[in-house]
């Protein structure tokens, strides 16, 4: 008895002109490595994964765009929610610059010519309210206070000077020179505008928590020795000038 091999139909090897033609196919572009082979179409691959799994092959949708669904997760302008939102920015800058120049520095014009050369008149000066808040003042510093005669009558007004007498200090003027403490020698102020021009003799005595301020252009300064109230109590001084930042930004001494 002879016995015939039986090929399965589906697993037999393509005749040699259907291999030609695919090579083709494949160099045209007209199918590719993943796309269907040619006889098979979509619903019978879906209909193989169904016999294989036992479940329908679903497939995913995706929203077209410009369509419905694809906006539905954009929210729509919002006028007023804008508004408040720039609002609550700008507040919150004021609130940080209000901050700022309270508790962290002094942003201060100077009106007058007191403390020329040093600062002249329209400058604009930076002082930090944390060198005294901190720290100490020390003689010769350049301090934005309020001026003790202003606040007797209730008024409060801002005074750039240069600090001279500390606590405890005597300070004698005699013959345009400024003594501390009795010595004979006077003290050295090279930042003068020029020499002070002579006077009747001065005495002060420094209370203890207390500054005597004067001008750098000492003769046309409106100073502790022309005060009612010739001194300025701690608490009064306001910030240390550190910088001059209009007309032009240089570091103050």
């Amino acid at each position: 008895m002879e016995y015939k091999d039986q090929k399965n139909p589906k697993t037999e090897d393509p005749p040699i002109e259907d291999l030609d033609k695919m090579l083709e196919q494949l160099k045209s572009g007209a199918i590719g490595i993943n796309q269907d082979l040619p006889g098979d179409t979509p619903d019978e691959a879906e209909a193989e994964a169904e016999s294989e799994t036992g479940t329908p092959k679903e497939t995913a949708l995706s929203p077209v765009p410009g369509s419905e669904d694809s906006q539905e997760d954009k929210e729509p302008f919002n006028l007023k929610k804008e508004l408040i939102s720039w609002v609550q920015v700008f507040v919150t800058a004021a609130l940080i610059a209000l901050f700022i120049n309270h508790f962290i520095i002094a942003n201060s014009q100077v009106p007058t010519g007191s403390m020329e050369t040093t600062i002249m008149p329209g400058d604009r000066v930076i002082g930090s309210r944390l060198s005294y808040r901190f720290g100490d003042p020390e003689r010769g510093d350049i301090a934005i206070f309020i001026y003790p005669d202003d606040e007797a009558l209730g008024i409060k007004t801002y005074y750039v000077k240069r600090i001279i007498g500390m606590p405890g200090d005597t300070v004698d003027i005699v013959d345009g020179q400024v003594y501390l403490n009795g010595s004979d020698v006077p003290i050295s102020e090279p930042y003068l505008r020029e020499p002070m021009e002579p006077e009747p003799p001065q005495h002060f005595e420094v209370p203890e928590d207390c500054y005597f301020m004067m001008g750098d252009n000492r003769n046309h300064s409106n100073d502790s020795r022309r005060w009612r109230n010739h001194f300025v109590k701690r608490e009064k001084l306001v910030a240390k000038v550190l910088i001059q930042y209009f007309p032009k930004i240089r570091v103050l001494h």
